[in-house]
């Protein structure tokens, strides 16, 4: 639905050039949640400006449906939520969403339902009269995504979509994803937070440096002989751990770190536990999948 084709951006100065997105090819599926994750300065906004079609790239194609972003966006339309809402302080959120209702094309006899929803959905009701310099952030954050589900848009970009909201509305958001999942839509993610990318995400594109450094499946069950370390803890027979899992450190509150281990070790390792009278109460990895490819990804672009 949407695809990047050898796309390239350079910001220009008058003393130097900065290569922002640098050979970048992509395909985003529909009916798919795509991931975007890199270090900061790696090209994540100027991905989204180019998707946007805010900028034109200086080489390569950018395609939506089938058509440039700008000429998507003109007909069809685009739900976004920036890092950071930027809306005149005095108006109030009601009328916010009006206004932006307004701007999408949304007929005037839908208006007052959309909005309702949106707040409804948003949990924004006893704040619906307030003017927007009086929001916190965190509800300034939900008024941003309030208005980017005012219509059912095909595509939805995000771009640190749970920045400022707190534990509750963060689960929440996450609840709000898995309702907006569509075989025709498209949602585009892009964050710093891996926990939520990997919670939300089919698929996670890793970038640094302009360069499309891996796309990670997190569909796809991890492979056989992968290693990973995992923190054990025990319910009982805390003194079996050590000799079924030579290298197993112990923390607190019965917990134990072990070693890097492939499946197979680890589950035979669980089972002579289970065989000696122990009981694990959690076993959890130390890293998820896409931590860590993320961190090899990074990692390997620094040595080169």
């Amino acid at each position: 639905m949407i695809t990047f084709t050898s796309v390239s951006h350079t910001y220009r100065s008058l003393f130097r050039r900065v290569h922002a997105v640098e050979d970048f090819t992509l395909e985003i599926q529909a009916g798919e949640v795509f991931g975007l994750a890199g270090p900061n300065g790696a090209g994540k906004s100027t991905l989204i400006s180019l998707m946007l079609g805010f900028m034109s790239p200086g080489r390569g194609a950018i395609r939506i449906d089938g058509v440039p972003p700008r000429a998507y966006v003109e007909r069809s339309g685009i739900g976004f939520v920036s890092e950071l809402m930027n809306v005149p302080p005095r108006w109030e959120l009601r009328e916010t969403l009006v206004r932006y209702a307004l701007l999408a094309g949304i007929p005037s006899n839908e208006v007052k339902d959309r909005v309702d929803r949106a707040i409804e959905l948003l949990g924004l009701a006893e704040h619906r009269g307030k003017r927007v310099k009086q929001l916190s952030k965190g509800n300034l954050q939900r008024l941003g995504i309030a208005q980017a589900l005012l219509r059912e848009e095909r595509v939805l970009v995000f771009d640190e979509p749970t920045h400022g909201l707190d534990p509750v509305w963060s689960l929440r958001f996450r609840d709000i994803v898995s309702e907006l999942r569509a075989g025709d839509r498209a949602v585009f993610i892009a964050s710093h937070n891996l926990d939520e990318l990997q919670r939300l995400c089919d698929r996670v594109a890793i970038i640094d440096h302009g360069r499309l450094e891996r796309i990670i499946d997190l569909n796809a069950p991890p492979p056989v002989a992968s290693r990973t370390s995992y923190r054990l803890t025990m319910a009982n027979g805390h003194e079996h751990v050590a000799a079924v899992f030579p290298g197993a450190t112990e923390g607190d509150e019965g917990a134990f770190e072990l070693p890097p281990l492939e499946l197979a070790s680890l589950n035979a390792g669980l089972a002579a536990l289970v065989g000696k009278g122990a009981l694990v109460s959690a076993l959890t990895p130390l890293e998820s999948s896409l931590e860590r490819a993320f961190r090899e990804a990074v990692t390997e672009e620094q040595r080169v």
